[in-house]
């Protein structure tokens, strides 16, 4: 048997062991959005600390300005090493009628179709996700004495509340952290059969914008048509984002942001996916968007411009005539390839100011910023972790892209000048946000299993 073999089997048989230690790190409320739970979020940092130090990494937690990072390495192996990025902090569990269970109290479930979930929150995002890694690591050590290859973990706490504290300890750690190459597992598979690896990331740039007209709300009988209504200019101002084929009107808005090669679109089109189905999942049937474009091409290729919040004048019950002093809007930008996200704050804004009267006025706040990424997938790494996941899971896995941002990948990429492997195997069911988050049983073995395979993978 050779050690990769042994490794599997050692997983199997550990499988319950795995889930409790698991079950552990899922009790911990570790909402890092809410100083209430300061406390829980520093015993998560600390359980997982010592569980990798009782593994033979030298292990730390790290104080930040908000919540610790864990940093912990594991080097005597040689060959290519790697940095893995998780975090273990999660979203708040609001509203909790909604849930069917306790968050904080996971349990195995099965679903009418007889699938085996762990249902919890942080089970897909991202205690389960990282666990597998975790373990995949504890079964190589408790095997072979050792890891195939240099292994460094960073696991941050704070993650879902925007990182505040990431870019001062990246720049202050940058050095002992950096990596031939970075793992992220906060991604997802393509389907429930089919593992993946994200090539490519968006980027994002967020605007609010707030739009001012007469000094107060005025009555609609006597001032209707003479004064300018903060709405109308508001509706204007976001109805032109969009010309009549789907494209942004915002001028340079498309500067680069190139054609993808056939290639690429051959090996999007051989996935088969089903907009049909995409859309029907949540109550829709009809494509938005660029006209002539494929679905998967919108979602992983192309920017967008979507209005995510609006509202101005009475919103309340019954009805009120009035001609609105002041509408705002929360308007954000998923950007692709080489977009400039300063260049395309600085456009949008041009364009929304031309639209306004002389006499109003806007404002703006921004929210977010950042570039997007793509990962070369001629990196001999990569056709290396796709064969590891083809071998555990019987079907090629599938190189693809993602319609959202996961700023760390960017980070690792410009700062620490490391290609990232992003493979996942949470669904697009798990609920990552919602009430009764879960995340699939056989994602959380198979997962473990794939890690192991990778890491083997890599040391050859």
């Amino acid at each position: 048997m050779s050690d990769l073999e042994a490794v599997l089997a050692h997983i199997d048989a550990d499988q319950s062991a795995a889930l409790d230690r698991l079950f552990a790190l899922l009790g911990i409320p570790s909402i890092s959005t809410d100083p209430a739970y300061a406390g829980d979020c520093a015993h998560c940092a600390e359980t997982v600390t010592a569980d990798l130090a009782a593994m033979g990494f030298e292990a730390r937690a790290c104080p930040t300005a908000g919540h610790p990072i864990v940093v912990a390495h594991n080097r005597a192996a040689s060959g290519r090493s790697v940095l893995f990025y998780g975090h273990y902090d999660v979203q708040p569990v609001d509203p909790l009628d909604l849930w069917d269970r306790p968050p904080f109290e996971p349990a195995i479930e099965t679903l009418g179709d007889g699938t085996k979930v762990i249902r919890a929150r942080g089970s897909s995002d991202d205690k389960g996700q990282f666990m597998t890694f975790v373990e995949a690591c504890r079964a190589w050590v408790a095997v072979t004495g050792g890891l195939p290859i240099p292994v460094s973990i960073m696991l941050e706490g704070e993650e879902e509340s925007g990182s505040p504290s990431l870019a001062a300890f990246l720049a202050e750690h940058g050095e002992e952290l950096r990596a031939d190459l970075g793992l992220i597992c906060d991604t997802g598979m393509w389907d429930a059969a089919t593992p993946a690896i994200t090539t490519m990331l968006r980027g994002l740039c967020g605007e609010e914008i707030v739009i001012r007209g007469a000094s107060r709300d005025l009555h609609s009988g006597m001032y209707g048509s003479a004064a300018a209504n903060a709405n109308h200019v508001l509706a204007r101002v976001l109805a032109d984002l969009r010309d009549d084929q789907g494209r942004v009107a915002i001028p340079g808005f498309y500067d680069g942001v190139p054609e993808i090669p056939d290639s690429l679109r051959e090996q999007w089109e051989a996935l088969d996916f089903d907009v049909a189905e995409f859309l029907g999942g949540v109550g829709l049937a009809v494509p938005a968007g660029e006209a002539g474009r494929s679905a998967l091409e919108m979602i992983w290729a192309r920017p967008t411009a979507e209005v995510n919040g609006m509202g101005g004048g009475y919103q309340g019950a019954g009805f009120k005539t009035v001609i609105p002093a002041e509408a705002r809007a929360k308007v954000s930008f998923r950007l692709v390839f080489d977009q400039d996200p300063d260049k395309i704050r600085a456009a949008f804004r041009d364009f929304v100011r031309a639209r306004i009267p002389a006499d109003c006025t806007v404002e703006f706040h921004p929210h977010g910023n950042g570039r997007a990424v793509a990962f070369d997938t001629a990196n001999r790494a990569f056709a290396a972790a796709q064969r590891a996941l083809s071998e555990e899971w019987g079907r090629p896995a599938a190189f693809i892209g993602a319609g959202g941002s996961i700023p760390i990948a960017g980070d690792f990429k410009n700062k620490l000048g490391m290609d990232v492997i992003l493979t996942g195997f949470g669904l697009d069911d798990d609920g990552i946000h919602s009430p009764n988050e879960k995340y699939n049983l056989e994602s959380f073995h198979k997962g473990i299993r794939s890690w192991a395979r990778i890491l083997a993978a890599l040391a050859e």
